[in-house]
């Protein structure tokens, strides 16, 4: 698979560790940066990976920075993009499961390399529920989270 990587200057560490591992399993791993050493604002680089992903560069993207909530928050802002904030691989397979989430974000600061890991893993073993279903109830979903009605005239429900 193709993915991208990226954090702020709190997860560099744990970037560079994923990306170790990501292509001894095989992959390949766009790093988006920043380098150690630098200080740098998560925004930019949540941005950069939400624009990699959208245009089909990359199949994946995971997002890092201290927490992974800036960071995450960043790159939702992109309609195209769905990235979940995981802690622990339960979370990792629902994200793709049942969200189609094309992207996820961890804190450095809060899991260690070998959940990351575990999380990334599960992340990218785990199918979509309704993949090939566009009538599917996931899919439709999922399809309303690229274009909110900021202005919502109804609540749609559901048997």
């Amino acid at each position: 698979m193709r993915i991208a990587i990226a954090s702020d200057h709190a997860a560099t560490e744990l970037k560079a560790d994923l990306a170790e591992w990501l292509i001894e399993e095989g992959h390949e791993v766009a790093d988006l940066g920043p380098e150690p050493g630098q200080s740098v604002d998560y925004p930019d680089y949540g941005y950069r990976l939400a624009e990699i992903i959208a245009e089909g560069t990359v199949e994946f993207g995971i997002a890092l920075c201290g927490s992974g909530i800036g960071i995450s928050m960043a790159v939702n802002r992109h309609p195209e993009v769905r990235c979940a904030l995981v802690s622990e691989p339960l979370s990792a397979a629902l994200a793709r499961e049942h969200n189609d989430a094309n992207c996820i974000a961890m804190g450095a600061r809060l899991v260690g390399i070998e959940m990351a890991k575990s999380c990334v893993a599960t992340f990218l073993d785990t199918e979509f529920a309704d993949a090939g279903d566009p009538a599917g109830r996931h899919q439709r979903r999922v399809g309303k989270l690229g274009k909110p009605p900021f202005f919502p005239d109804h609540i749609e429900t559901h048997q």
